[in-house]
């Protein structure tokens, strides 16, 4: 990885800043608190956000509402660029977060999934991702001060810490993880074995239960040869009672045939008296028809009088329609004469000439006017008398007409009467002939009825013959319907037999199962109690031996750059630092305050050493960040820090210091100053 550039706004002392980095080593120079660490502290939240614990406002600058970073990073091949913000509420938190790769647009994510990613691209161990960044700490960037309290701490707390960034607690999990499988394995196997213990007695109830089977199964055959004799007793008997039914059936149709004979016999002497009733009837209309005298002459008469009468009738209509607009007509003149003596008994300007109209005239023209309208009302007078005499004329025609029409019509009825003489005397010959007919035909349903009463009497004795047949039927499905249910019974049997068999193998063969898997179990806990537990704690053994070693091996050669040869250097197995001059062992904290730094110093690069080494396919390897770390370093150990630097050998060194010697060490300087509270870079 490769920091190309970060963007700083309103984080701690700064308001806003662009720095750039080059490959290289890159010193970051400047008085004390003039915002170099502010700078590293900004990578890390541009990386991984705040960390557990870390509060919000020791990185937002005071007085401001809103801040963040941005950063372009190098990762193997691909371009980053990064933007984290914060903002400030009830507390300072982060708000919004976004990636872009290889100058793909910018995709805004959630805090946890921008920090998951960035662990991905670095390549770091995903189980990183919830926990402090401690593996950034220990090979990109640890605080001077904080790896001296490292190695001050007690030693359980040191060695955890660096299991945990070697992954090496992974041993110790496993093994926990192993005991807490045995106690499972060996509940579970516990759990099998009182589960197996009726295994063998459920194989000795299958051997009873199929010989069981097997015997109902042999009665079963039995059963059913006696079922089918008596089905086929059932059917014989069944066979000779439809038979014998079929002659009940016969006799019944003879009875129902006599029965229908009767019926027509007895139909056809009542049509015999309807018959000669009907003849008397119709006899005696045509006796009454011939006695009435009837002349053809009087309808012809009363037509034509009939006639004359309507044509009178339509005359007098249309005298009165005459008189009607003749008074309408004379009506309309009294109208005309009123308005014109309404207008001229007022007119005193003539409107056509416009003079003055003489009142003589005016007098003349209104008794003109009323003598007209005198003489009109006469003859309007003389014309309603003459109308009311055509009403009473018209209407005295009228109910002559009437009459004669009812008188009209009661001869034609008489007519059709007498035109009907002649079929009623055919009707009665042929209603005579009819009688004829149907007394033949008494007489030959007569003889057919003695013909079907020997037959039925011929059938008598098959009544008593049927009931026999009836009750050994009867017998015979009762005998059926048992040995059927004795049958049916015993399927059901060796239904429930079967059934129960084939669970009990299916319970034998799960057992059998069980006990299979019982047996894997115990040779599972077996291994894993003795064989992989011991496997796992000489593997973790080994690890720490081999780590310990490369990390003892580096520390002393990295101590030995810094400090004087009359020191020796080692780690213990807890990787404590074991100091020794002259053959003796020296505490830490009787070291000067040049010789600890330079422990510290060795230690954090030693440890940057063998991470890099033990976990290869990170992708911090090439970029390391020392803050300050040459506190309290004399003249001489500053000038072995240009071995110490040329030694690291990687692509991009940040350095802190206030240490103006360092600058000659390094290949970028980047100063940075502080004015009136607001950090900057020197120009």
């Amino acid at each position: 990885m490769k920091i190309k550039k970060i963007i700083l706004d309103n984080i701690r002392s700064y308001e806003h800043q662009e720095i750039k980095f080059s490959e290289g080593s890159t010193l970051l120079a400047g008085d004390i608190g003039s915002g170099k660490t502010s700078i590293l502290l900004g990578i890390e939240f541009a990386l991984f956000g705040l960390q557990p614990g870390q509060r919000g406002n020791a990185i937002l600058r005071n007085g401001t509402d809103k801040g963040g970073v941005v950063i372009e990073l190098e990762v193997e091949e691909n371009k980053i660029l990064i933007e984290r913000t914060l903002k400030r509420g009830k507390s300072v938190t982060q708000d919004y977060c976004a990636i872009s790769i290889n100058g793909s647009e910018k995709q805004e994510v959630a805090v946890t999934e921008l920090k998951s990613k960035v662990l991905e691209l670095l390549n770091y161990p995903k189980e990183f991702a919830k926990k402090q960044n401690l593996l950034y700490k220990f090979t990109v960037y640890t605080p001077q001060e904080e790896m001296k309290e490292i190695i001050l701490e007690d030693s359980d707390t040191r060695i955890n810490t660096l299991r945990h960034i070697f992954g090496i607690d992974k041993y110790k999990r496993i093994l926990e993880n192993t005991s807490l499988l045995l106690s499972k394995i060996r509940e579970e196997r516990k759990m099998k074995e009182g589960s197996t213990g009726s295994l063998e007695q459920d194989r000795m109830d299958l051997v009873s239960r199929e010989e069981q089977l097997e015997t109902k199964h042999y009665n079963l055959s039995s059963m059913e040869k006696e079922l089918f004799a008596k089905q086929e007793t059932k059917s014989r008997i069944e066979d000779e009672k439809n038979e014998i039914s079929k002659k009940i059936e016969e006799k019944r149709g003879l009875q129902q045939e006599m029965e229908k004979t009767s019926l027509m016999i007895s139909s056809k002497r009542s049509s015999i008296e309807d018959n000669k009733k009907t003849i008397e009837q119709v006899s005696s209309q045509v006796l009454e028809l011939e006695k009435t005298r009837f002349d053809e002459r009087e309808i012809n008469s009363l037509e034509t009088g009939i006639e004359s009468l309507k044509k009178e009738r339509e005359m007098l209509s249309e005298r009165i329609i005459s008189l009607n607009s003749q008074i309408a007509s004379l009506i309309s003149k009294n109208e005309s004469n009123r308005k014109l003596e309404q207008k001229m008994s007022n007119l005193e300007i003539c409107p056509t000439c416009l003079q003055t109209v003489d009142s003589i005239y005016r007098a003349n023209i209104l008794n003109n006017s009323h003598s007209d309208t005198v003489e009109n009302n006469k003859k309007i007078a003389e014309l309603e008398e003459d109308k009311k005499k055509v009403y009473e004329k018209s209407s005295a025609i009228v109910s002559k007409i009437s009459l004669q029409e009812k008188e009209l019509s009661d001869l034609r009825i008489l007519k059709i009467r007498f035109e009907g003489i002649q079929e009623k005397k055919d009707r009665i010959k042929d209603i005579e002939n009819s009688n004829l007919y149907l007394e033949k035909d008494i007489e030959m349903l007569s003889g057919h009825i003695s013909s079907l009463t020997l037959s039925v009497s011929a059938l008598e004795s098959f009544d008593s013959i049927f009931e026999q047949k009836q009750k050994e039927f009867l017998a015979a499905s009762e005998e059926e319907r048992e040995a059927a249910i004795k049958v049916a019974e015993l399927k059901k049997e060796i239904e429930f037999f079967s059934r129960n068999i084939d669970e009990l193998k299916e319970r034998i063969k799960r057992l059998e199962e069980e006990r299979e898997r019982m047996n894997y179990l115990l040779s599972l806990e077996n291994w894993l109690g003795k064989d992989f537990t011991s496997l796992i704690s000489l593997i973790e053994k080994n690890v720490m031996v081999k780590l310990k070693a490369e990390f003892s091996k580096s520390f002393s050669e990295w101590f030995s750059m810094l400090v004087a040869d009359n020191f020796n250097v080692r780690l213990s197995d807890d990787f404590t630092p074991i100091i020794e001059q002259q053959d003796y062992e020296i505490d830490y904290a009787y070291l000067s305050g040049g010789e600890r730094t330079a422990i510290a110093l060795a230690y954090r690069l030693s440890l940057n050493q063998v991470i890099n080494s033990f976990l290869s396919k990170i992708k911090t390897r090439d970029l390391v960040i020392l803050d300050e770390p040459t506190d309290g370093f004399s003249e001489a150990q500053l000038d072995k820090m240009r071995n110490v630097l040329d030694q690291l050998n990687v692509n991009q060194l940040i350095i802190v210091s206030h240490e103006q010697k360092m600058e000659s060490f390094v290949d970028n300087i980047i100063k940075m100053k502080k004015t009136q509270g607001v950090s900057g870079i020197e120009n």
